[in-house]
């Protein structure tokens, strides 16, 4: 098991960001879905929880095969998913990825949103007081992102908002900035196989890292688009952005994933 705590600054609210980061989820599943690969929202529906209160729940399938490094492909399904399922309870969510193939591999990830400057160091105190981990904060302006995925118009650093006036971030932004929020993020990563545990583990965390790198950019380049939308707004949206990813996806893979689970059964 590895276990690392990410902290991420955005220039905006807590309350603003609620709608902010539901919309950069439905855009950027959207875009990334194509020729078979991305994202298929299996169900998305309120949920009411004894303890958090309601909130909605979503199940996906997250199809990547090609962007798995050559050993991996190597000893999985020509196509291959791997299960999401979350809770948004906004200011604090839980996420969770399996795979029916790979039964001793998962991600968990708990949030909170704060609106500092990331400076809480007890916000987990409840989940993970006594775990050793290592906190690493990720600054949407001047950390590198994979050159496969940069995009000027998404960069903090060249981009303003018409809407807001924020943006073009320089270093040390974080310091000074209003307003500011932090999302944090508790991440454990499990692959208890022998030999290539830690190797799986370290990857599996890089990934994550750019990927919250990438979104985080993204909601904030994206603002002037749903800067203006109500929770009823970006519902919506995201419906119809479901529906189109779906077509995107599920044509290609329909027929087939009876059989790797079947598959994923066999080698079980």
């Amino acid at each position: 098991m590895l276990l690392k705590e990410y902290r991420i600054c955005m220039p905006l609210t807590v309350d603003e960001y609620k709608i902010g980061q539901l919309y950069m989820i439905s855009k950027h599943s959207h875009e990334q879905s194509d020729r078979g690969e991305g994202v298929e929202v299996v169900q998305n529906e309120p949920f009411e929880d004894p303890h958090h209160g309601n909130g909605q729940f979503t199940e996906k399938r997250v199809y990547l095969n090609s962007k798995l490094p050559s050993w991996a492909r190597a000893v999985v399904p020509k196509i291959f998913y791997v299960t999401e399922k979350a809770w948004n309870y906004y200011p604090y969510t839980i996420t969770e990825y399996t795979c029916s193939f790979l039964p001793k591999f998962s991600i968990h990830i708990e949030t909170k949103y704060e609106d500092n400057k990331g400076s809480n160091d007890s916000i987990f105190d409840n989940e993970a007081k006594d775990l050793e981990r290592e906190v690493c904060f990720i600054d949407i302006a001047c950390d590198e992102i994979p050159e496969r995925y940069y995009k000027e118009s998404e960069d903090p650093k060249h981009f303003k908002s018409e809407k807001t006036g924020r943006g073009q971030l320089r270093e040390g932004w974080r310091d000074n900035h209003q307003p500011i929020m932090c999302s944090y993020k508790l991440v454990t990563v499990k692959f208890e196989v022998w030999g290539l545990q830690t190797r799986v583990e370290q990857f599996v965390h890089k990934v994550v890292r750019d990927i919250l790198l990438i979104g985080h950019r993204q909601a904030f380049a994206w603002v002037d688009e749903w800067y203006d939308m109500t929770m009823d707004d970006v519902r919506e949206y995201e419906k119809n952005m479901h529906e189109q990813t779906n077509i995107k996806v599920c044509n290609q893979h329909s027929s087939t994933v009876d059989d790797i689970e079947s598959h994923a059964q066999t080698s079980t």
